[in-house]
């Protein structure tokens, strides 16, 4: 394989392949991680940084032909791509590409709704180049991964702006020279730091990457240039961003092996490291009563290093640093019994009881332990002790959310924004998105009445 046509060999696959190229069970993979992602971002659509970020754009909107999923503002295509990454992102409830940590849907479906609302796009044709992003993504992930990770980039707005690139180039029928000149446009914008877990700027991230790749696909088609290497090359994308360089991650096995099949939803609203506590603690409830979780003296939990780095806040102050706060997550899923994304509210992360009972979280990082495994000892007042292992939780490709599990997510979250009926008729169409003659439908029927958007505001 020789490195230096990554790029040209990556864009010739994305404009060669056909929908009839990508076998039925990673379309219907594809249309699980739509469903999941419409839940998500409509779900999200009232949190107080989505109404940040609309006051920040609004003044700056060009024609407002697209819509902010779940609200009833619209803002030009590449704006909207950019406030439905946030909303789709800012719960931390989206999917996840396990071997990269990276949340798919955002940048790429962020993008293509923006498209689909301002040129005609079939639902299938959609789908279609949803699959194509999701597998781009993923794949220049898994090239760089955990190299590039672990320097401390977000791996869900440096990979998933190359995802959006060519979803939207794919959907705009970019030819192969364009489409290099794409995924260069796109190497260069490629951004996202994980200092900001835990903060607004996160949720940014996904949002940004949808925006620009979306706007790389549109230079490239107005003939705007690029390198043609800019993923390989000495001074491109992972050759700077990573000491790892795996190139047969990106061109080995393509339309064989598919990634986007990969793909898992989450069960809990937090950092996708933290969902085996939450699992294991939510189990332990079960078995000894809400009464006795008053009676705990202590908890212990023996756990990979990764999740104290990534989720280590002892002492999180915001529902956002919540999210991203193993302590705070074992002790609401013991207290209450919740992982959803009333678990993760300023409110909550400070009630006393949540606090007091988090004091008592100790965690210990055993390098031996699986990143997605957890061992948790409970220690009662009486001195009796009860042990739980958890070796892959609920959500994990072991044990993947069901399409009525998924349901079930998406009503509990669209229901308080936009009300049961449309949100039913949101999720049909969600799941029959590959028989609508216009996928912007969708964005459509996700608009609240005036009378829910004032009451969720």
């Amino acid at each position: 394989m020789t490195a230096m046509k990554v790029t040209a060999e990556l864009a010739d696959w994305i404009v060669g392949l056909k929908g009839t190229d990508i076998p039925a069970e990673v379309r219907e993979e594809g249309v699980r991680t739509f469903v999941n992602w419409i839940g998500c971002a409509v779900g999200g659509a009232h949190h107080e940084t989505v109404d940040a970020a609309l006051r920040a754009v609004e003044p700056f909107s060009g024609p407002r032909k697209a819509t902010v999923l779940g609200r009833r503002e619209k803002l030009d295509a590449l704006h909207a791509a950019l406030l439905n990454g946030i909303t789709s992102h800012v719960l931390d409830y989206d999917d996840t590409h396990l071997k990269t940590i990276i949340h798919p849907a955002g940048p790429v479906a962020s993008a293509l709704m923006g498209l689909a609302e301002i040129r005609p796009l079939s639902g299938r044709d959609l789908l279609t180049a949803l699959i194509v992003g999701v597998e781009v993504e993923c794949r220049i992930g898994n090239a760089v991964y955990p190299d590039h990770y672990d320097r401390g980039w977000h791996i869900t707005g440096t990979a998933g702006v190359f995802g959006a690139a060519a979803a939207v180039g794919y959907a705009i029928g970019l030819d192969a020279q364009k489409m290099r000149w794409a995924l260069g446009l796109a190497a260069t914008q490629s951004a996202g730091l994980r200092e900001m877990f835990g903060t607004m700027t996160k949720s940014f991230h996904p949002g940004r990457a949808a925006q620009n790749g979306a706007m790389s696909a549109f230079l490239a088609e107005a003939g705007y240039d690029s390198s043609e290497q800019a993923i390989e090359a000495k001074r491109g994308f992972a050759n700077v961003m990573s000491d790892k360089q795996d190139y047969s991650e990106i061109l080995g096995e393509l339309g064989t092996r598919w990634e986007a099949a990969l793909n898992s939803y989450k069960p809990f609203a937090c950092g996708i490291v933290i969902h085996p506590t939450i699992d294991g603690c939510q189990q332990i409830r079960d078995e000894i009563g809400g009464a006795r979780v008053k009676e705990i003296a202590k908890v212990q939990l023996t756990t990979h290093p990764l999740v104290l780095e990534l989720t280590g806040k002892t002492a999180p102050k915001t529902g956002l640093e919540g999210k991203f706060s193993v302590y705070h997550s074992a002790a609401c899923a013991l207290l209450h019994g919740d992982g959803a994304p009333t678990a993760f509210t300023d409110e909550v992360v400070n009630q006393p009881e949540i606090v007091a009972l988090r004091d008592k979280v100790k965690a210990t990082a055993d390098p031996n332990c699986h990143e997605a495994s957890v061992t948790i000892e409970v220690t009662f007042n009486d001195g009796s002790t009860l042990t739980k292992h958890v070796e892959r939780a609920i959500g994990s490709r072991d044990l993947p959310l069901t399409n009525e599990q998924l349901e079930t997510k998406f009503m509990n979250q669209a229901t308080l924004v936009i009300g049961d009926a449309p949100s039913r008729a949101l999720l049909d169409l969600a799941w029959t998105i590959e028989d609508l003659d216009r996928a912007a439908e969708v964005a459509e029927v996700s608009v609240p009445t005036a009378k829910l958007q004032n009451a969720a505001v």
